[in-house]
């Protein structure tokens, strides 16, 4: 599998743009999956000096990246091209809406969608 992972919001749990607190749980996660074989790409807004201290941080705590904000090398060479949409199985990012949640009825059920948007911006108003 291929984890494409946030950094601000999910591997650091601080406010950007410092570093840290740790998420130590994902950390050890993402770790566990790199030794089983999985791919993991850092997957963030940062650039420069910034993504630069996001990538150190990361070290300091043992995770390692197969690609920074970029396709694997081999998923480039698979599909002969390099497109901005990272191809990964499993985005962990904090600020997501599962699409499986949404059963298809034929029509898009806005309501239902900003339903579900309502309750993320509450668990994320309550998480800080």
């Amino acid at each position: 599998m291929i984890f494409a992972v946030d950094f601000d919001g999910a591997l650091s749990m601080g406010q950007w743009p410092e570093l840290g607190p740790a998420n130590l749980n994902l950390f050890e996660f993402l770790i566990w999956k790199r030794k089983l074989g999985h791919k993991v790409i850092l997957w963030t807004c940062r650039e420069g000096k910034s993504l630069e201290d996001a990538v150190d941080f990361c070290k300091d705590f043992g995770l390692r990246f197969d690609a920074v904000n970029d396709n694997l090398p081999e998923v480039i060479e698979k599909y002969g091209s390099n497109p901005r949409k990272i191809t990964c199985d499993v985005y962990i990012d904090a600020k997501s809406c599962y699409v499986d949640e949404f059963e298809f009825l034929g029509d898009v059920n806005i309501g239902r969608i900003e339903t579900a948007l309502n309750r993320f911006a509450e668990k994320v108003t309550m998480v800080g």
